[in-house]
């Protein structure tokens, strides 16, 4: 089974306070030219998307520098479904994912607050402790994906601890997936994820907007 993570990209569409808004409208046109073509207007980080490295810090590795490995992997689906607003995600709540963290895993967090998009409410989801994220790195995890805005508050600490420490370790983090309620069945059921968040190959690029999918078998 494909399952879709990720959210449609159109005009309009939820961003990160402060960054560019997208906008969609027809460059060329059959009636006009003899083709369609669009014209996209949208930052590197809009929809679902991959923050590189350097998103936070000019030395860090930008997108192009990273293997293609570090978007494609065996997923680990950790479920914090059912947290308040705000909440954080702690260190203790990686506990039943924990054997399945290691080099070449993707953890996907499952926080449910996909179903907020589009609303106010998106922008009070749940967040990784920074210890949280210091355990995923530690465990050899470079990829974690979240169904929510960011991986820190929103608005965010002036550090952004959690990236820093993801993005510190030449880590790549996926934000906005949605739709994983699908792969927390696959998995409880003993079935395999395997998960591939390829982006654009944007040159020295922060961050890209993907097709997020995964195969469950």
């Amino acid at each position: 089974m494909i399952v879709d993570l990720s959210q449609p990209v159109v005009s309009g569409m939820p961003v990160y306070p402060g960054d560019p808004e997208v906008e969609i409208t027809p460059a060329l046109t059959v009636a006009e030219e003899g083709v369609n073509v669009l014209r996209l207007h949208l930052g590197s980080q809009s929809g679902t998307h991959v923050d590189a490295p350097c998103h936070i810090d000019d030395a860090l590795p930008a997108l192009d520098d990273l293997p293609l490995e570090r978007f494609l992997g065996p997923a680990a689906v950790l479920d914090a479904r059912g947290l308040p607003p705000r909440a954080p995600i702690t260190p203790a709540m990686l506990g039943p994912v924990s054997g399945r963290l290691g080099p070449g895993a993707v953890l996907l967090v499952a926080t449910g607050w996909d179903a907020h998009w589009g609303t106010p409410g998106y922008l009070a989801h749940p967040y990784l402790e920074a210890e949280t994220a210091r355990l995923i790195v530690d465990a050899g995890v470079r990829t974690v994906g979240v169904d929510a805005l960011s991986v820190d508050p929103t608005p965010a600490p002036a550090d952004l601890p959690a990236h820093r420490v993801l993005c510190g370790a030449h880590g790549v983090i996926a934000e906005n997936l949605r739709n994983l309620g699908p792969l927390l069945e696959a998995q409880a059921a003993g079935r395999a994820v395997e998960v591939s968040l390829l982006p654009l190959r944007l040159h020295a690029a922060d961050g890209s907007p993907v097709r997020a999918v995964a195969v469950t078998t």
